[in-house]
């Protein structure tokens, strides 16, 4: 059966979804440049001075940012799956993720890790060559006392989000082929119908939040946040974390089929906002004394505290800003028209320019907030202009 012929219900183009992916990219690029100056995480630098309001930041927009690039890349397959059909949208998949996480494996994160070996781990130094293949691909023996995190060094770092991708599509085209099956049977062939449905109202929401809340806190009785685990041997995964983001990707499946970005009204996407910031200023004001009640795992009442906490604000960050965007960026922009393209190349390749320059910054010894403030700007900047000149390259094109 060849591949089913565009539907007359295919979606305009939501100018507000590209300014939003603008913003959700700036904010990730923000997010690492953070990582040296803020939050206990580790990093591929160590060693330099911590301010308790970067951490703040970090902690709310990691409640969000990367959920919501689930919901807008979820929301995005229906359509694509409508029009090429499974073999088609399965090709294009792997065209798309494959060759980034390859190059990202074998070229981005041995470098990486390679500066973390050699200024951060207490053995003697070795060459790129011996750590790359005895160290990163774990081809030699273990050195004593190894400080791992996990033996051997080879990892996928924040190319994970990428793979998750990849995966969570794949689940998509298993679940589309079971249902075409299904209809087939039916005497039906038609891809599933687009409706519009009236939007989850509030205590729909609710129930969403605690069931996800409640299935995070079970996640991080076993896995505490930070901790990662290969699916596998090849998925790198934050188990913490994982409940967040298959709900909202599901969610996102549910938002294009039932046309929910255009029927959730604006008073209530509104009060969600004001509710989001409502949070925000909160852990901004009393940061040390809520670290003191929350916990990043186990079974206990901090852990289930934080899981709701950061759910509610995630959630309501999402619902605010998808909103907000719908009302008040919903048109057409060079600049975003510009940029929009290359926010996929940006995320693969902005980690080593951003690392870089938090060595160069270690290096001339600036304070933590102007360190902070100048890899954000320069950071974005320079992983702009390289994606753009990755994205004009044609072989360098078909790889990031």
């Amino acid at each position: 059966m060849g591949a089913p012929k565009p539907s007359d219900d295919r979606p305009r183009r939501l100018h507000y979804l590209d300014s939003l992916k603008l913003l959700l990219i700036l904010l990730v690029v923000v997010h690492h440049a953070i990582q040296a100056y803020g939050p206990a995480d580790w990093w591929y630098v160590e060693g330099t001075d911590r301010v308790e309001a970067l951490s703040v930041v970090s902690v709310v927009n990691g409640s969000f940012s990367m959920s919501l690039f689930f919901l807008i890349a979820a929301y995005l397959l229906p359509p694509s799956y409508d029009r090429k059909g499974g073999g088609r949208y399965l090709l294009d998949r792997f065209r798309q993720f494959g060759p980034p996480i390859l190059v990202g494996f074998l070229v981005i994160i041995p470098v990486l890790t390679f500066f973390y070996y050699v200024n951060f781990r207490d053995y003697p130094p070795i060459g790129f060559g011996t750590y790359y293949l005895d160290i990163y691909l774990g081809l030699g023996e273990e050195p004593a006392n190894w400080s791992g995190p996990t033996w051997p060094d080879r990892q996928f770092g924040h190319l994970w989000f990428i793979q998750h991708l990849l995966v969570y599509a794949l689940f998509y085209a298993a679940w589309r082929g079971i249902a075409g099956l299904v209809a087939s049977r039916r005497d039906t062939s038609a891809p599933p119908a687009r409706r519009s449905v009236g939007a989850p109202g509030t205590v729909a929401v609710l129930v969403f939040v605690l069931v996800v809340a409640v299935a995070t806190f079970v996640l991080r009785g076993w896995y505490p946040v930070d901790q990662w685990i290969p699916v596998a041997e090849f998925i790198q995964a934050e188990p913490a974390d994982l409940a967040q983001y298959a709900a909202f990707f599901v969610v996102g499946l549910l938002v294009y089929r039932y046309d929910w970005l255009s029927t959730f009204s604006r008073r209530a996407g509104l009060i969600w906002l004001g509710v989001a910031v409502g949070l925000t200023a909160v852990h901004f004001l009393m940061g040390p004394e809520l670290d003191r009640l929350y916990a990043m795992g186990g079974w206990n009442t901090g852990s289930l505290l934080w899981s709701v906490v950061e759910t509610l604000m995630g959630t309501a960050w999402i619902i605010g800003l998808l909103v907000a965007f719908r009302e008040w960026v919903n048109r057409p922009s060079r600049l975003v028209a510009a940029l929009a393209p290359v926010t996929f190349t940006v995320y693969v390749l902005h980690v080593p320019v951003v690392v870089a320059l938090q060595y160069g910054m270690a290096a001339i010894d600036v304070p933590p907030l102007t360190a902070f403030a100048l890899v954000a700007v320069i950071g974005t900047a320079v992983s702009f202009a390289v994606a753009w000149g990755v994205r004009r390259t044609p072989f360098l094109r078909e790889l990031v």
